[in-house]
């Protein structure tokens, strides 16, 4: 079975506790992710961070 060259990653509010999860290519993408995404607990959009 060949593994899988996408990794799970957690996507963490700037601004709230809200957690976001997703899938990356880690061969394609090595620096770390930032998303604006809509938190559903401030109700607007706001720029997630890649967290460990």
């Amino acid at each position: 079975m060949a593994k899988s060259g996408r990794e799970i990653i957690k996507l963490k509010s700037t601004e709230s506790p809200e957690v976001y999860w997703t899938k990356r290519n880690k061969k394609t993408k090595t620096e770390r992710l930032e998303l604006k995404k809509y938190d559903k607990r401030l109700k607007k959009h706001v720029i997630f961070k890649e967290a460990k």
